[in-house]
């Protein structure tokens, strides 16, 4: 598994704590940090799952 996958499932599950905590106090910042964090996060897995994917078929061959 490459690294960008798990940095990208921290930064989502950082991404929904904070946008949970924004949203049960009322932060809309906070809440909108949280949604950034998760989508970086996504991005990150992608790029991650991308890179595995590449190097999965090159061993393949």
């Amino acid at each position: 598994m490459d690294k960008h996958r798990i940095g990208g499932m921290v930064d989502q599950a950082k991404g929904a704590i904070k946008k949970g905590i924004g949203k049960a106090t009322g932060d809309a910042k906070l809440q909108a940090e949280g949604e950034a964090d998760k989508m970086k996060g996504k991005v990150k897995n992608a790029v991650g799952g991308a890179k595995d994917a590449v190097r999965d078929a090159a061993n393949k061959t």
